[in-house]
């Protein structure tokens, strides 16, 4: 396949008070041309900064990248410097950031906002710009876009933002999209109409999507294939039936159980993974998921697993086959997130 985006063992991490920490530890993964991967995890996995590293945004925020390679067709970003970022960045690659009342300039209005960035990237005059930013506005299904252009990110409401948003990285005409939990804060209704949007734009435009989520039942809609991390690491890497089938990682297993059932049982308490994710100062030795893993042995506390090959996925866990050949790994079935074969 045509992979558009290649990323080798990538190492990010950020100066403390306590000195240097991982934050993203030896992360390898590709997306194809596309394709949506979905990266789920507990806050505290690594899964923003790692979507912050591809678009080389973590210096700016007291971190960097000291091992690894960002492979963007077939040009390696690590080495680009800041002008050469700049231009990639809203042209080959767009990101959708959490909290687009953040993200947004409280000072200029909607139409200010998306037509400097179809400015920077396009030598059109500023009257196609506007036109072209009413078109991305009525795209991404915001009514009235002569009106909404001229007003103010705060008199927007939540969904709306979020549309703003997309439209302001739709600019370009990006090959690749990184939503970082683009749907974070918005009520079930109005995230279901952005992932509804974002499947579209993905179909429409052949582009590929990087989204990061912390809700593996928005993965089950939108990933070809998921990753999962846990503590700066990844945990398995297959595509998304195969998951939901049969997830070969007890980690996986557990966001799985976690879920809430429509058919379940009225009074009985969620399943839950037992205590919490480590802090990036005290990552324990041998595999990090080991202190909470139900099936740890005195190796998981030890020795680190590598991610490993199993046929068409890769996995880190000493014991995979063990657990298999047992149906240890197995999770019920009736009632919890389905997914279209």
């Amino acid at each position: 396949m045509d992979k558009i985006l290649e990323v080798k063992s990538l190492v990010t991490g950020y100066q403390g008070k306590d000195g240097f920490v991982r934050a993203v530890d030896g992360v390898s993964f590709d997306i194809n041309r596309g394709e949506t991967i979905c990266i789920v995890g507990e806050s505290g996995s690594g899964k923003s900064v790692t979507s912050m590293s591809i678009m080389r945004l973590v210096e700016y925020e007291n971190g960097r990248i000291i091992e690894g390679e960002i492979k963007f067709n077939g040009e390696e970003l690590t080495t680009k410097n800041t002008e050469e970022m700049r231009r990639i960045r809203g042209s080959k690659i767009s990101m959708i950031f959490q909290e687009p009342l953040t993200a947004l300039n409280p000072v200029f209005t909607i139409g200010k906002q998306i037509t400097e960035a179809i400015l920077f990237h396009h030598p059109i005059s500023k009257k196609e710009a506007w036109q072209r930013a009413e078109e991305l506005v009525r795209l991404v299904g915001i009514s009235d876009p002569q009106a909404r252009l001229k007003q103010y990110p705060h008199e927007l409401s939540g969904g709306m933002r979020q549309r703003v948003m997309i439209a302001i990285a739709l600019a370009s005409e990006p090959d690749l999209l990184i939503a970082d939990e683009p749907t974070t804060a918005l009520d079930v209704t109005i995230e279901a109409q952005i992932l509804e949007l974002l499947r579209k734009l993905r179909q429409e435009r052949n582009m590929s999507i990087l989204l990061i989520t912390h809700d593996i039942g928005v993965a089950a809609e939108m990933a070809d294939r998921i990753i999962i991390m846990y503590a700066g690491k990844v945990m398995e890497i297959a595509k998304t039936k195969d998951i939901f089938d049969q997830p070969l990682h007890p980690y996986s297993k557990g966001l799985l159980e976690s879920v809430p059932k429509m058919n379940g049982e009225r009074g009985v308490p969620l399943k839950s993974i037992k205590g919490s994710i480590p802090s990036l100062n005290e990552i324990p030795s041998g595999c990090r998921f080991s202190p909470r893993c139900p099936f740890a042995t005195d190796k998981c506390h030890t020795e680190e697993p590598l991610l490993e090959m199993r046929g068409e996925r890769q996995v880190a866990c000493w014991h995979v086959d063990y657990l298999i050949e047992n149906s240890l790994l197995q999770i019920e079935e009736e009632g919890g997130v389905s997914i279209e074969s």
